[in-house]
């Protein structure tokens, strides 16, 4: 499809979860609902079609051993694109990928800049490793390095208890989000366990990824405060073997992990049923494939999550979120198409007809 090229789209349209429409054009790159005077030498493509899908916890330059090089960037955000991620908001990494920017064959991402953790309190090679003293510094760092959000290490075993641990001092904490905050950032943090969530919620945190750890006592909380959570279930699922491996020498934490893999689906939904605000994300990159947001959708699914709030968890809610565009007049043209209603069948998303990047057919 050629730059000048108008595309014509017809079906159902999901503009949103209460918006359907007939049709769509794509005009200069553009989505409008008014039929162009080209539109006779338009091509003309039938089906269900949705927003760009939205991975709101990726990493791309980043694998198990840490930072990867440009082709193996360009191999996972190529992953993604064809299985229908446009957005991806690019939860921490190593790399510097402002390099995809420029790229109009692949995703737009919105970056967290690189982890921050506590020294020796997180997978080698990912994060800057530091002591609470530097916290707010570093925070500042990455807020002025990412696209609006920084992404903390919350908690991670501490070898000492031999079980999940806190990795922050309150004050520290909040001093480094007020900061965030000042800069116009957004922060999340990366947290398994129960006891580190109401402290970080009350430090102002705006996000948490995983989530594992929220009870009856804090989902309140998060619910009062609107607070996100990104489950990424698809990671969850490895807690069993995470687990196993660790046993040996850490069997407090691995009995820990264990407990909370068996209890994610109630924990899920039980956020939902209190007003959490639940977005999709995979978690791709670290030890996981990229390309698995369908998987991730059907997970919330099977959480307990209706269909509807399971789609707009990678679609209208999260893009909305994230301060970015839907299928709205004029905005960029970023769309997949699908051959059946993913509100009847969510496995759909697995299998993309067409996907649309910036006005150009680009699978």
């Amino acid at each position: 499809m050629s730059e000048g090229a108008v595309l014509h789209l017809k079906g159902r349209v999901l503009v949103g979860p209460h918006d359907v429409r007939d049709e769509l054009w794509v005009v200069g790159g553009r989505v409008t609902f008014e039929r162009p005077a080209l539109a006779r030498d338009a091509t003309t493509v039938t089906g269900w079609i949705l927003p760009g899908l939205v991975d709101a916890h990726c990493h791309v330059g980043l694998d198990a051993h840490g930072p990867v090089d440009a082709a193996t960037s360009e191999k996972q955000a190529l992953t993604d694109r064809d299985a229908g991620t446009l957005l991806i908001r690019d939860a921490g990494s190593p790399s510097d990928t402002r390099w995809i920017d420029d790229r109009a064959d692949l995703p737009r991402i919105i970056r967290a800049g690189r982890h921050i953790a506590r020294t020796r309190r997180y997978i080698r090679n990912y994060a800057h490793e530091i002591e609470p003293a530097d916290l707010v510094a570093y925070v500042a760092q990455e807020a002025r390095r990412g696209d609006g959000w920084v992404k903390l290490v919350g908690d991670w075993i501490d070898r000492s208890v031999g079980d999940l641990a806190a990795c922050w001092p309150p004050g520290e904490v909040a001093a480094a989000i007020a900061e965030a905050h000042r800069l116009g950032a957004r922060v999340t943090a990366h947290c398994f366990a129960e006891e580190t969530l109401a402290p970080l919620v009350e430090a102002g945190i705006d996000c948490i990824e995983h989530a594992t750890g929220l009870t009856e006592d804090t989902i309140p909380l998060f619910a009062e405060r609107q607070v996100a959570i990104v489950p990424t279930l698809v990671n969850i699922a490895t807690f069993p073997d995470l687990a196993a491996g660790g046993e040996a020498k850490f069997p407090r934490w691995a009995d820990h992990m264990r407990r909370l893999h068996a209890r994610r689906y109630d924990t899920v939904r039980a956020a939902y049923d209190a007003g959490v605000p639940i977005y999709a994300g995979t978690d791709a990159g670290g030890s996981l494939p990229h390309g698995l947001v369908a998987d991730e959708v059907a997970e919330l699914m099977k959480a307990g999550l209706p269909a509807e709030a399971a789609l707009s968890a990678t679609t209208w809610g999260a893009r909305e979120w994230l301060g970015r565009p839907g299928l709205t007049e004029g905005a960029p043209a970023d769309l997949v198409v699908y051959e059946a209603d993913p509100r009847a069948d969510v496995r759909v998303l697995a299998a993309p007809r067409l996907v649309v990047l910036r006005g150009r057919v680009v699978g």
